[in-house]
């Protein structure tokens, strides 16, 4: 019997995870007929079925549920040794694709994304910004940038760059006419800037002080969905705004607004880079976890 080669190997088993030879092909970086193809070879040497197809669905037999099972330890063994052997020829290369919300693409990888492409001029990097969750490996993407609470359980999950605080924050001339609030409540009486999700959900405001806590659902003229368009607001006089800390401290800083409650801000969280825990980080996305991590 011919023996089938990786590639067929890797064909199965990407199938057999996703139930598509669609979503197959995306992780593999190939055509779906090419990932039908390395299968069939695949059954043709072994002469056994593996998979069930129908226009609907794709399902396992029980020949390829054991040949999965069997198969996957080897691989993932295989695949690593392959990495490990890749960083050893030299500078990391490759395309690299991102799934990142458009706030970590600013206050995390923008400063970031010039000088690591100068470092690693082999890697081509591909950032998806949006805000909506996807499936990074039906989108075809290495890893995906989120807080820690969007993250999937079944994801290896670092914590990357510094914390990630909210504040709240007014034009002066917003404070002139409304006066300092006194507590978080009193933001339900006056002109906030709302922050709705792509799932339609809005962002409730988070305060907490020792052992209060409240999550506040407040009302306003203008709701966004983006985070530098109500910093926007907020400078133009709009409304009270819920922002990343980083984004308003250099307002701030120049008169521009004026920070209040600031007893009550909200610990903050680091943004989490996560990938497959199944597949190995190629050396594209090890560089890119280094420099991250990299001290300052």
């Amino acid at each position: 019997m011919n023996q089938p080669d990786i590639a067929h190997l890797r064909a199965f088993v990407a199938v057999a995870e996703l139930l598509s030879y669609r979503r197959a092909a995306t992780r593999l970086e190939v055509s779906p007929s090419a990932v039908s193809q390395s299968v069939r070879v695949l059954e043709k040497r072994l002469g056994v079925s593996l998979l069930t197809r129908t226009t609907r669905s794709v399902a396992l037999t029980e020949a390829g549920v054991q040949l999965h099972a069997s198969l996957r330890p080897h691989l993932d063994g295989l695949e690593a040794a392959l990495v490990r052997a890749t960083g050893l020829g030299g500078q990391a290369a490759g395309t690299l694709r991102l799934n990142v919300p458009r706030s970590a693409a600013r206050l995390l990888l923008e400063p970031l994304v010039a000088p690591f492409l100068a470092a690693h001029p082999q890697i081509r990097l591909e950032l998806a910004t949006q805000d909506g969750f996807i499936d990074i490996v039906e989108s075809g993407c290495d890893a995906g940038i989120r807080f820690a609470e969007s993250v999937p359980r079944d994801m290896v999950a670092l914590p990357i760059g510094p914390a990630q605080r909210f504040v709240v924050a007014a034009s002066p001339v917003l404070v002139r006419r409304y006066g300092r609030p006194a507590d978080p409540w009193a933001l339900l009486t006056q002109p906030c800037v709302r922050l709705r999700f792509p799932s339609g959900a809005l962002y409730r405001w988070e305060f907490e002080r020792e052992d209060r806590h409240c999550a506040l659902e407040v009302q306003g003229p203008l709701t966004v969905d983006e985070h530098t368009m109500a910093l926007r607001a907020a400078l133009d006089g709009v409304g009270w705004a819920y922002l990343y800390e980083a984004m308003a401290q250099p307002h701030i800083e120049s008169g521009a607004l004026v920070p209040v409650l600031e007893e009550w801000w909200p610990a903050g969280a680091a943004f989490q880079l996560y990938y497959p825990d199944r597949r190995q980080a190629s050396p594209a996305l090890r560089a890119l976890i280094d420099w991250l991590r990299a001290p300052d």
